[in-house]
């Protein structure tokens, strides 16, 4: 938006712009773009009576089991859409609705047939809810947020919502990205009571109160450019090489923080996509070409160097799945087999982007055999994604390709052993600003950011520990994320003279001049040694360090440290 603002001033004689959606916020995006003339269309939609709780439920879960079941027994024929937060959620949802429309006495209502609805089901699984019932049986559809915008489902009468949804946002103070369950926005509530009316007038159940409504939700949802992080975004701007863009001072219609957009800059420059002036390097071209978040780019560009393209090709695809690949076993699914799943590969103990790598190596050796996936527990849907996006992503590599991008595995285990290293390495690169660094005394580490974060390994990883016990110095992580604690999710371990080149690199930074701002603008000054904010773990300061080389060696020390106590 703010790039055609830019052009329409430019070209305000012969340019016309339309703009058109149908969640956008007009008055917005109209005071945007110079108050420009606003047409609305309203669709048709029948009468939706809106029925509020007294007070907000302890638990949602059963609120909204109670309410579909008097929905059943009292309203008339008419399907019922159920939103909660998350897949877990609805499968607790599904399971005691079944037994409780299972335990009605018979013949006192309609059949019922109770369906989920959420992103990992398989294909074949989701669209059972476009499926008209039986005669004088009611749908109960109990889905996430998906069901608000992107389809619609018919014969609907019936909504429940919850007034929650499970959202995703980035903190660029920590550098980590929490699921939420948050409060739902006006506009998401009007959107969930809009179900309701799309073949006749209907009826929606709101489990909070209409004060809750009026005082407590936000007018609009959090813009997502507002809780996601914007390397990719800001990599797009500088990829444009418009010499007047100033990243900290663009006109944004949803104007990030200028945190975010620091944070942003830093993670640009230590994998080398611009330079310490906010130019865009020749890598930088290279990886705004690419369809994936900026680090796994860096990872593709580095590993075509080292002659492991190939498998970087893979362990990218495997990242960019929409779905956890290896979901946790559930206790249900358990009891219905008649086999255990097949445990899938270990990583060679290296960590989880070598057990990416492995898994899809496998399922290429099987002639990408569906049910190889499902005897893993491996989601279907997911690992056909894997397979599409790294077709795709071997056509665009093509002409910078320097080897095979076809899949190939290792025939000996020294050959595996160096193809993994120069892997490692790639990744090293790619993930510069995601290292993070054992502490001494135990397995817990320390991010290597510009603002450090104490943090676990996952313990869904599959890197081993060493015969002490002890994880890797220094390891890559693809995401932090906060559940019951910080956790560094698929993890890999690196080497410490590939992290000390990257260390020496946030020398003498000014995020002014990586914006594309003066250089002479007060700026917050960068954080010297990344450990300076931390305590040290016997509970005493961790003492500043004059020069940036005391850094370094700071770093070395503290590798040589652990090594002398093994």
């Amino acid at each position: 938006m703010g790039l055609m603002k830019r052009l329409i001033r430019m070209r305000s004689s012969n340019l016309k712009v339309l703009i058109t959606s149908a969640t956008l916020d007009g008055d917005k995006v109209s005071k945007f773009f110079f108050d420009c003339p606003l047409l609305t269309v309203p669709g048709k939609l029948y009468p939706v009576e809106i029925l509020y709780s007294n007070e907000r439920p302890k638990s949602y879960l059963e609120s909204c089991l109670k309410t579909a079941i008097d929905i059943h027994t009292k309203e008339p024929e008419g399907d019922v859409l159920i939103f909660m937060t998350g897949q877990d959620d609805i499968e607790k949802l599904v399971s005691k609705l079944e037994e409780k429309v299972y335990n009605l006495e018979e013949g006192s209502c309609m059949d019922a047939v109770v369906l989920p609805l959420h992103g990992s089901l398989p294909p074949e699984l989701q669209v059972r809810v476009f499926s008209r019932p039986p005669p004088n049986c009611r749908r109960f559809i109990a889905a996430t947020n998906i069901a608000e915008t992107s389809l619609t489902v018919d014969g609907v009468v019936y909504v429940i919502d919850s007034g929650y949804v499970k959202q995703r946002q980035y903190n660029p103070s920590t550098g980590m990205y929490s699921l939420d369950v948050v409060q739902i926005s006006k506009v998401q509530a009007n959107q969930r009571a809009g179900r309701a009316g799309r073949t006749r007038p209907g009826k929606c159940y709101r489990l909070y109160t209409s004060m809750d409504y009026q005082e407590d939700l936000l007018d609009v949802t959090v813009p997502e450019i507002q809780r996601s992080s914007l390397a990719g975004s800001v990599l797009y701007l500088k990829s444009l090489d418009l010499p007047d863009i100033d990243i900290l001072r663009f006109d944004f219609l949803d104007p990030p923080t200028s945190e975010s957009l620091e944070d942003a800059l830093k993670q640009l420059y230590l994998i080398d996509a611009i330079d310490e002036n906010g130019s865009i390097t020749k890598i930088g071209q290279t990886m705004a070409e690419l369809p994936l978040e900026p680090s796994l780019s860096r990872t593709l560009i580095e590993a075509n160097e080292y002659g492991c393209i190939s498998h970087a090709l893979t362990v990218a695809a495997m990242l960019s799945a929409e779905t956890t690949l290896l979901p946790g076993r559930r206790k249900n699914a358990d009891k219905k087999r008649k086999h255990r799943p097949v445990d899938p590969p270990d990583g060679s103990g290296w960590g989880d982007h070598i057990q990416l790598l492995q898994i899809f190596e496998l399922w290429d050796q099987e002639n990408y055999d569906v049910n190889w996936c499902k005897d893993r527990d491996l989601q279907v849907r997911g690992m056909l994604f894997v397979k599409d996006v790294r077709k795709q992503l071997c056509q665009i590599m093509q002409k910078i390709a320097k080897g095979s991008l076809d899949v190939w595995t290792s025939r000996n285990q020294k050959e595996s052993r160096a193809e993994y290293w120069n892997l490692r390495k790639a990744l090293c690169v790619g993930y510069a600003n995601q290292l993070a660094e054992r502490m001494i005394h135990h397995n817990g580490y320390r991010t290597l950011s510009f603002k450090p974060q104490v943090v676990q390994v996952h313990p869904s990883s599959v890197m081993k520990p060493d015969e002490d016990g002890k994880f890797a110095d220094y390891v890559v992580y693809h995401e932090l994320i906060t559940t019951s604690r910080p956790f560094m999710r698929n993890v890999c371990a690196v080497q410490v003279e590939w992290v000390m080149p990257i260390l020496n690199k946030v020398k003498n930074l000014n995020v002014n001049k990586l914006s594309g701002g003066s250089a002479d603008l007060t700026s917050e000054p960068m954080e010297g040694n990344v450990k300076d904010s931390l305590k040290k773990e016997d509970g005493g300061t961790t003492p500043t360090l004059d020069g940036h080389d005391n850094k370094i060696q700071a770093a070395r020390e503290r590798f040589l440290a652990r090594k002398g106590k093994k």
